[in-house]
């Protein structure tokens, strides 16, 4: 607004004080400098990707392993066991701004059918059983996988199961001709990650999914924006972390006192572990040992690996090296529940703006505890600016930017201040039961907004899914990704396992730890530690 333009709006005002008029005088100037930083930026918050409609045949799910994770996915598919609603309308009763259950109710109905549910656990299956039982449809029940995959009524599986079961069960529901989505890690050891890759690969009908829903959380969709428009310039660093401090957090879950060998398919569970006696421990617990779970790295670490390169697409690094230990959770657990992880890329870069060929090359630096509960946000490091990332966003800019020279020389901006800053909440206040839920919800895990309304972001990523095998649309998160993702991992729990520098022979696909020749990499990452 023009200075004559306001004089003539306040002449119409009867009496206008000195401080009211130097307020808005202040005001519209801070309009002129948003404005002309938001043309400058020219981010846009981007759109997610375009899928198909949820008309036409019903497509028919099993669910493979409904525990916690496992019944959520079904939730976010649409079907709820009555236990959990009953809950959460209990909860909505005590805490008026938990939206979970509105959440669960507004979803878009999918168009599909829980035809089959499996876990070696009777009561899991049970419960899903529950959940996916509706007047015009009765799903079967298996204790075996492979008798769920020979079932002429299913055509596509969730799997939530343990690591050790990712890879197996993926590559018999992909020769079965079954559609998969499967939760992260893609793979509990290194061999397996290739044979997923060729399985998929081999039969370009199935759609495959990995279970990274952040994909679908409007921040990151519009960090890409950010990273495309060099906001940033080059980005030399970026820091990760995860910080929990419960025992749910650390995996110390509820043991079911119903569980013991005759409610139990011990021997399915075990499948190429080592065989052990039963131990409810170890079933319910699984993420404490190698023997089935692929610990910090692969749990936790994955999560903000694939977060960063979703917006970066950076792929696997050159070399990684990580170290830590049982330092806070002395309960007998193999795993690390403190880590630090340093991945390098070398040959990266995100653009710059200073002269070519000055900036080259990445660190990601990822760090972890179980042990306390600080709020860390992700951070990606620019020349001109830092982006901290979660489900919001803000874009610090650096007071040696080059980019930004003449906005610091006119004192137009600060470095304290946000330069640009995305939230895509509108109103309201979102209910949180627990700290590890906070966690999940600060990091776009949990929920995301679409128009201003909360939507599950693994609501989204199952619908993505399913609009691929309806519709023939894209996945964002497919087998490219995964091994990437998988890869990576992996290189982090050898490298914490053997003490060494663990190489990518891009050329070659081939995982190198310095100092050893060719070394079983699969016992190294799936057995007890070799100190």
């Amino acid at each position: 607004m023009k200075r004559r333009n306001l004089l003539k709006g306040l002449a119409s005002l009867p009496i206008l004080g000195l401080f009211s008029w130097g307020y808005v005088v202040k005001k519209s100037e801070e309009e002129e400098v948003k404005r002309a930083i938001l043309s400058e930026l020219n981010i846009k918050a981007k759109a997610p990707s375009t899928t198909g409609s949820m008309d036409g045949n019903t497509i028919r799910i099993g669910i493979i392993g409904p525990g916690g994770r496992g019944r959520h996915l079904m939730r976010a598919a649409g079907y709820a066991e009555p236990e959990w609603l009953e809950k959460a309308n209990q909860e909505v009763l005590e805490n008026p701004y938990d939206k979970r259950l509105k959440t669960f109710l507004e979803q878009e109905n999918l168009n599909i059918r829980f035809t089959a549910v499996c876990d070696v656990f009777s009561e899991h299956a049970d419960l899903a059983m529950g959940a996916a039982t509706t007047d015009d449809n009765k799903p079967k029940k298996y204790s075996r996988y492979q008798d769920l995959l020979a079932d002429p009524n299913v055509d596509a599986v969730i799997i939530a199961t343990p690591d050790h079961w990712h890879a197996p069960m993926s590559i018999d529901a992909i020769k079965a001709g079954k559609h998969v989505y499967v939760e992260k890690c893609m793979t509990h050891k290194v061999q397996e990650t290739f044979d997923l890759k060729n399985a998929v690969e081999e039969n370009p009908n199935v759609i495959f999914q990995v279970g990274h829903q952040h994909r679908q959380t409007l921040s990151f969709l519009t960090a890409m924006d950010i990273v495309d428009k060099n906001v940033l310039g080059h980005v030399s660093l970026i820091e990760a972390s995860t910080n929990r401090n419960d025992d749910n957090g650390a995996w110390q879950y509820w043991i079911n006192e119903k569980a013991n060998p005759k409610t139990v398919d011990w021997e399915q569970f075990l499948g190429n572990a080592p065989k052990i006696p039963f131990n409810a421990e170890h079933l319910f617990r699984w993420r404490k040992w190698w023997a089935y779970g692929t610990g910090l790295s692969g749990d936790l670490l994955t999560h903000d690996y694939d977060r960063i390169n979703c917006i970066l697409k950076m792929g696997i690094p050159t070399s990684v090296m990580a170290s830590g230990g049982v330092y806070t959770h002395r309960d007998g657990r193999e795993v690390p529940d403190v880590m630090n992880v340093t991945m390098e890329f070398p040959d990266y870069s995100t653009g710059n703006s200073q002269k070519n060929g000055k900036e080259k090359g990445m660190t990601f630096l990822y760090s972890a505890t179980l042990g306390n509960s600080y709020w860390r946000p992700t951070k990606l490091m620019g020349h001109d600016a830092t982006l901290e990332l979660g489900n919001s966003l803000q874009v610090y800019p650096d007071r040696n930017s080059t980019r930004y020279e003449d906005f610091f020389e006119n004192n137009i901006i600060e470095s304290e201040t946000p330069l640009y800053s995305y939230d895509p909440r509108t109103k309201g206040v979102d209910g949180v039961t627990s700290a590890t839920a906070k966690y999940f919800a600060q990091k776009g895990l949990l929920y995301t907004y679409r128009d201003g309304k909360q939507v599950d972001s693994t609501h989204l990523h199952i619908r993505e899914w399913i609009s691929a095998i309806r519709n023939g649309t894209s996945v964002s998160c497919g087998i490219q990704e995964g091994f990437e993702e998988a890869i990576s991992a992996h290189m982090a729990s050898l490298s914490y396992k053997t003490g060494r520098r663990v190489n990518w022979d891009k050329t070659n696909q081939k995982i190198v730890v310095e100092g050893m020749e060719d070394p079983d990499l699969d016992a190294l990452i799936s057995g007890p530690m070799n100190v």
